[in-house]
């Protein structure tokens, strides 16, 4: 259940979706999720412009107009964290459960903006990187403690959240780290300043990806 899931966790929950073969798909084709494009034939040549039909000039795009608005749509940056804004540092270290009224009547959103709400809770509350603890006393949290903490106020469904977190392991992937996301924040030497440069990137590549 959600009130009792921890970091490693949602940790694990978020490798397992990341080793499916449907994750695989996704992320191999992150850059180009839609249909290969089809190759519509030229007008002839003779054929006067003159004498066209209106609706000819779709014949000479290489792709479907549908595909080019749906492209155009998923290059939308996500939504920016604005609607709501986090409680104040009280709320930082009362107990999360005391903040699920929040998600009553909460619509899903896409994992780039669940990201982008995590973001602000390590931004406004603080980051930390101590083992197994999904945060210290003054209400720092650690990457997957952001990502609770922001689906507890109401920003994303769990598997909204799942997801958020297999976009982090994909780009952790792709800069060389072959573990988990908590092994990765409680690194040695690693920053705050580099927790919200790994959110940063996987925003920008799960937004590119429609998602």
């Amino acid at each position: 259940m959600t009130a009792t899931l921890t970091p490693d966790q949602l940790d694990l929950e978020a490798a397992r979706l990341y080793d499916t073969a449907a994750w695989q798909q996704i992320v191999t084709n992150w850059q180009y999720t839609a249909p290969e494009p089809t190759l519509r034939t030229a007008p002839e040549a003779t054929q006067p412009l003159a004498d066209a039909k209106p609706e000819d000039w779709r014949n000479l795009l290489s792709v479907p107009v549908d595909q080019l608005i749906n492209d155009a749509v998923r290059s939308i940056p996500a939504t920016p964290p604005t609607e709501r804004p986090l409680p104040g540092r009280l709320g930082a270290i009362l107990p999360d459960r005391l903040h699920t009224w929040r998600r009553i009547g909460q619509a899903d959103i896409r994992p780039s903006t669940h990201l982008a709400y995590a973001r602000q809770v390590l931004t406004e509350w603080g980051w930390q990187n101590q083992p197994y603890k999904l945060r210290n006393g003054r209400g720092a949290r650690c990457v997957c403690g952001g990502m609770l903490t922001a689906h507890r106020l109401g920003y994303g469904s769990t598997d909204t959240m799942n997801q958020a977190g297999a976009w982090l392991i994909t780009e952790l992937r792709h800069q060389g780290w072959t573990g988990l996301i908590g092994s990765w924040n409680r690194a040695p030497g690693r920053t705050a300043t580099d927790a919200l440069a790994l959110i940063d990137a996987t925003i920008r590549r799960a937004s590119h990806a429609g998602q």
